[in-house]
């Protein structure tokens, strides 16, 4: 069964499910979130995504983002994923939401309200090559200066999350 995401209004009230490539298709909003982990040089952990997903294959993100289920709050959402792509658990917690939307150009939109959360973990995962092609580890000035030199390298929200929210991940 393909997996279901939950529809949102802009207060974020559940309005339903959808399978996950309709709401895509249809740009409907629905819940999502993203995972930033530091480490103690306060260095993110970014992920580079697997070459043959469906859209944004091989660019840099942060270090996990996904969809939460029906029934399950946003940390242990974050925590699943963090498991599944990146193989390792940590503490996290959310910081802020926003909502965005972007279109590809493969006729599928994103149109999310994003929970961003952010953890602190200093090992090196075990990638999940199912989804996830490369990791680094980048200071946030760093990633900022190679967004601004490399743009067609990372993926649409995480520009937007970076152009948004520097700030208060930099104070995280």
């Amino acid at each position: 069964m393909e997996e279901q995401v939950i529809l949102v209004d802009q207060n974020d009230n559940p309005r339903g499910l959808m399978p996950k490539m309709e709401a895509h298709e249809k740009a409907e909003l629905h819940r999502a979130f993203s995972v930033f982990i530091f480490n103690d040089q306060k260095e993110l952990m970014l992920q580079q995504r697997a070459k043959h997903k469906y859209h944004s294959p091989l660019l840099w993100t942060n270090t996990c983002c996904s969809h939460q289920r029906a029934g399950e709050s946003n940390i242990e959402a974050g925590k699943r994923r963090l498991q599944e792509e990146m193989g390792f658990t940590t503490e996290i917690k959310e910081v802020f939401s926003f909502i965005y939307k972007a279109p590809f150009d493969n006729g599928l939109t994103e149109h999310e309200l994003d929970h961003v959360m952010v953890g602190h973990y200093n090992g090196d995962p075990i990638i999940n090559r199912e989804e996830v092609e490369d990791f680094r580890w980048m200071t946030l000035d760093a990633v900022k200066n190679d967004i601004r030199t490399n743009p067609h390298l990372y993926t649409a929200w995480f520009k937007i999350i970076f152009e948004k929210s520097f700030e208060k991940l930099k104070n995280a």
